[in-house]
């Protein structure tokens, strides 16, 4: 095996000394080909070849899904670099470090796990590839997800106020992409990646088609207000017929951490007390539990989101159910009662 250890060198990206403040927000690498470039600059063009192979290969064949690997793997490849460590080098302590330190930064289990999960299988790509000799992370005890969704969701009156608003006091575009991720529950990078030709008709309802996880393509109704939306969008736009769906005014695809930013203020101007903990997956898991709220069945709400497993789905609705069955409403409501008595008195 050739030693390529010899000529790693540290990834030239971002991250604090403690690495904590580092370990979330804007990824060091926010796609694909930043990540690439990382790696070639740092470890040499035969590492990229290979992390390029293992990203278009197995359950990574959607552009999104991509980006997600690409982007967890940068934040491994930060951590190392702040402590001028070669990925080659490092061990079982060194992962178990990095996995401590992103559960410190106060992430979502999920989260961590994705992470832990995505670097896991990049080095049993380059252990394949003869690259490096042995996995850190294989046999690692990742946290387990919670039961319950950790997302914020919001509730009717809060993004009826988001939605008016957008409509009002900002761009069409702002207002379309707010309809659209509410109206489909799509993943954010699913919706981002999506070109204008993936809208249509179906059987005279207005559709978009997304390529989900796992490079499935999936055809989501639009709902009238979320179709005008993007109609009103559009024609502002002067009709395209190629391009991305969501643009930037120069015609390059909107990114993640554009889409969070542009939630939260949104947010903050409607008068959403929680804005700050808001993310594009609030807006995806406000849907699941809305949609449920409704009336729509378990399974229904299941092939909405795209899950594969039902499980998944079952913690929108336990979260739905533990927050409005919770007896603190009636506990406050037979103390208030006591009070009110007192003080007529």
């Amino acid at each position: 095996m050739t030693d390529v250890a010899l000529s790693f060198r540290p990834v030239d990206v971002a991250v604090s000394a403690t690495g904590l403040p580092g370990l979330r927000g804007t990824p060091p690498a926010r796609d694909v080909d930043e990540l690439l470039a990382a790696v070639a600059a740092g470890y040499g063009q035969a590492v990229a070849e290979v992390t390029a192979t293992w990203l278009a290969s197995g359950r990574r064949s959607s552009p999104a899904t991509r980006t997600a690997y690409a982007r967890d793997v940068s934040w491994w490849l930060a951590w190392c670099a702040a402590r001028g460590r070669h990925p080659t080098e490092a061990g079982p302590v060194d992962a178990d470090q990095y996995a401590a330190a992103t559960s410190a930064t106060g992430l979502a289990r999920s989260t961590v796990a994705r992470r832990l999960a995505a670097v896991s299988s990049w080095y049993a790509y380059l252990v394949r590839a003869r690259l490096v000799p042995s996995n850190p992370f294989q046999g690692m005890e990742r946290p387990a997800p919670g039961r319950e969704s950790a997302t914020r969701g919001l509730s009717r009156e809060e993004l009826a106020a988001m939605l008016a608003h957008a409509r009002d006091r900002e761009s069409a575009r702002t207002h379309a992409l707010l309809w659209t991720l509410y109206a489909t529950g799509a993943r954010v990078g699913s919706l981002l990646a999506a070109d204008v030709t993936a809208l249509g008709v179906d059987t005279g309802h207005r559709v978009l088609d997304l390529i989900a996880k796992g490079g499935q393509r999936r055809r989501l109704v639009l709902p009238p207000p979320a179709a005008h939306a993007i109609d009103v969008y559009l024609a502002e736009r002067g009709h395209p017929t190629t391009g991305p769906l969501f643009a930037t005014r120069s015609g390059r695809r909107l990114d993640e951490p554009y889409v969070l930013r542009l939630i939260r203020r949104v947010a903050r101007a409607a008068g959403v007390a929680h804005a700050e903990q808001l993310s594009p997956h609030s807006i995806r898991h406000t849907t699941a539990t809305h949609a449920l709220d409704a009336g729509a069945p378990l399974h229904a709400v299941q092939d909405l989101l795209g899950h594969a497993d039902p499980r998944t789905t079952r913690r929108y609705d336990r979260a739905r159910r533990s927050l409005g069955r919770s007896p603190a409403y009636r506990l406050a409501e037979v103390v208030t009662t006591a009070l009110d008595q007192l003080e007529d008195r």
